[in-house]
């Protein structure tokens, strides 16, 4: 008798190797590879033969394109995230740090789907029946006809979901405990991962359900097992937050359905996640009666603009090397700004500490940061605090250069909305406007800086 091939399997990155090793040669990860046996192969003379085919039903383009209304949990900032809603016969991948509040927010949607008369199951592999029930208690959700299944079996998932009416949302929680009997190997693991993804997800094909898959992240905070899963799925969204502060983010980093880069925000109570109509505000807060070393930098996430303040702080340094301290902005980016604010500006910051800071918990991940956060620094350097009712963005480039960044009307037109009227920016080409002139219904205070050296300049200037 053959003895049968096995493989390994890196958990990391689903690379195959033939034999085991104690480092995966694809990613360099320690003790990722686990050993997997493949799957029977199909009898037949000369190896394996695929069985007959059937044809598919061919449709046309222009009829292809009739799909039922999304499905709305009510919950605005979660539903603006998905795209306006979720699309039946779709899978949805949600990623966050442990305790981020995924499953309550899950939890939530499903409540109010369900106290609107849909048929809505949470299936959670990690919790027991009571301990959900204690948490939906706690958030006053206990009366909502939410249905609960302790299950990790992917066969009894199934059958569970198939009783009855189809249901309109499933949530699993979560997948990394999912494990399917005709894979030998441990839950978790990639094989367990793949096979589970793939069933259900056949499963919401085929019936017209929406599946929400909760996955663990890694200590990069990237959602744990390969990105094949990534690729399965209609849609990747990340919950990201900080634990010292009471504010979520909601992010859309996939979706086959509607734009990426949208962002959802919340506030953590003691009654669950509540929406966050004005996250504008509510992250420019405090702003009024700040010293040197705080400028608002008007952002935009997805389509929304956003405002919310970076804070600097340049210190002498009693180190050999000076210390570069990020918070919520990319150190490499800070670590340019450094050097072109020393080469292009004559801000001498060489044998200074640097801390940045973006204020409550937010992660600025646009070039257009640059400019709010070289001010900053300068403010901080020379003690001098910039104009409260004032907003900064533009990239800046290598040779000291403060370009223009997109949707600047959008921007302008936030700051106006939360009563600042000063704004420093690149100059703006747009067709038909001169300088100065903003298309914001009356917006005044325009500034524009060419580049470092003239913010430098203008800022020494402020009382």
């Amino acid at each position: 008798m053959a003895r049968t091939a096995t493989s390994f399997v890196c958990q990391a990155c689903g690379a195959v190797a033939s034999k085991w090793a104690g480092r995966c040669d694809a990613c360099n990860g320690w003790n990722t590879l686990a050993e997997e046996a493949p799957a029977a192969p199909v009898s037949g003379s000369g190896g394996a033969v695929l069985p007959r085919g059937r044809a598919s039903r061919l449709v046309g383009l222009k009829g292809a394109g009739t799909v039922r209304s999304r499905i709305l949990t009510g919950i605005g900032e979660l539903d603006r995230v998905a795209g306006g809603g979720f699309v039946p016969n779709s899978g949805v991948l949600i990623g966050g740090d442990p305790g981020i509040g995924k499953s309550t927010l899950l939890l939530q949607a499903l409540a109010s789907l369900a106290e609107r008369g849909h048929r809505v199951v949470y299936v959670t592999g990690e919790e027991a029946i009571d301990q959900v029930g204690l948490r939906a208690e706690r958030l006053g959700l206990a009366d909502a006809p939410v249905l609960l299944a302790a299950e990790t079996s992917v066969p009894d998932i199934l059958a569970t979901l198939s009783e009855g009416p189809v249901p309109s949302m499933v949530v699993i929680d979560s997948i990394q405990t999912l494990w399917s009997p005709v894979i030998e190997a441990a839950p978790g693991t990639v094989s367990q991962l793949r096979a589970g993804t793939e069933a259900l997800l056949r499963f919401a094909k085929s019936k017209g359900s929406a599946i929400l898959f909760v996955g663990h992240v890694t200590k990069e905070g990237q959602i744990a097992g390969p990105k094949v899963i990534e690729h399965m799925v209609d849609t990747v969204l990340y919950f990201e937050g900080d634990r010292g502060h009471a504010f979520r983010i909601l992010r859309a980093v996939k979706n086959r359905f509607g734009p990426t880069d949208e962002i959802g925000v919340f506030e953590m109570s003691d009654r669950g996640l509540i929406e966050v109509a004005n996250p504008s505000r509510l992250f420019t807060a405090g702003n009024e009666d700040h010293g040197p070393g705080s400028a608002v930098f008007a952002g935009v996430e997805g389509s929304r603009p956003l405002l919310m303040e970076i804070q600097a702080l340049v210190s002498p340094s009693s180190l050999g090397t000076p210390r570069r301290a990020v918070v919520g902005f990319d150190p490499g980016r800070l670590s340019m700004l450094l050097a072109v604010l020393e080469a292009r500006g004559g801000v001498r910051v060489g044998a200074q500490d640097v801390y940045l800071n973006v204020a409550g918990g937010l992660k600025v991940r646009e070039p257009a940061a640059d400019l709010a956060a070289a001010a900053a620094l300068i403010s901080s350097l020379t003690g001098k605090t910039l104009p409260g009712d004032a907003v900064f963005f533009g990239e800046i480039a290598l040779s000291g250069a403060v370009r223009a960044v997109g949707q600047s009307d959008q921007r302008l037109k936030e700051a106006l909305r939360l009563g600042l009227t000063q704004a420093v920016t690149a100059p703006l080409t747009a067709p038909g406007r001169g300088p100065g002139e903003a298309e914001t219904g009356g917006f005044a205070g325009l500034k524009e800086i060419a580049d470092v050296a003239e913010l430098t300049a203008w800022i020494s200037t402020l009382e």
